[in-house]
């Protein structure tokens, strides 16, 4: 088995959280080298792959099946390795990405929108994941056109990562005034850690507000069970 599949001296499990797919990491020599609002990132002691662990990410398995769906392309990260994880999170494994300047991000987007012939192949496959998800996944945002999506491989490529996400805002306004609506079209095994996002970008919930949406949540759960 290719070591890049490897969580530390074991093989990945699907018995894990995020807590663990972090510790069990670290334990085995990676560090961390990223945070956003959705997911913390940790690089591999030889530096060949990056893990993007998600305490809960429902939009996690389209963007995986965009980098698989549009890899003959070469215009998306290399992903090694993709799991759904304990309570709604997810982990995925991949190449390592740097940053690009933003006026060159922008464009590139500007491209994948317009359907450019250098990047028509990528903006199909954009387009048809982006649909699928959109019927199928509760409170889809749109495509995230944010300048930090657009990244450079080691070999010098622009890639897209990271173009699907829910639509946060809205999914937890309505954790708010309606928790019960959220109960109903979320499974609980695919949200129990949803108030433990990193939100290193937009900035964290106070501690009462993430405790009044875990009650919500947590008293919605017990109504439906009746």
């Amino acid at each position: 088995m290719d070591p890049r599949l490897r969580l530390g001296p074991g093989h990945p499990r699907p018995d894990l959280d995020h807590r663990q797919v972090e510790q069990e990491l670290l334990a085995a020599g990676w560090t961390r080298c990223g945070v956003g609002d959705w997911a913390i990132a940790l690089r591999s002691p030889d530096g060949t792959t990056v893990a993007r662990i998600s305490p809960f990410d429902p939009a996690g398995p389209y963007v995986a099946a965009l980098y698989r769906e549009a890899s003959y392309t070469r215009q998306v990260p290399e992903l090694f390795a993709h799991h759904r994880l304990i309570g709604g999170g997810d982990l995925q494994l991949m190449e390592p990405l740097e940053p690009v300047p933003e006026a060159e991000a922008a464009a590139f987007h500007d491209a994948i929108a317009a359907r450019a012939p250098e990047v028509a192949d990528l903006a199909d496959v954009v387009r048809r994941v982006h649909e699928r998800a959109q019927r199928e996944l509760p409170w889809c945002g749109p495509l995230d056109d944010n300048p930090d999506n657009v990244m450079r491989t080691a070999d010098g490529r622009l890639v897209i990562a990271d173009l699907f996400s829910a639509d946060g805002p809205k999914l937890y306004a309505t954790v708010v005034s309606d928790p019960d609506l959220v109960v109903a079209r979320i499974p609980e095994a695919e949200r129990r850690f949803m108030t433990e996002l990193p939100l290193a970008n937009t900035g964290s919930w106070e501690p009462a507000v993430r405790e009044s949406m875990r009650a919500g949540l947590a008293a919605a759960d017990a109504r439906s069970d009746r």
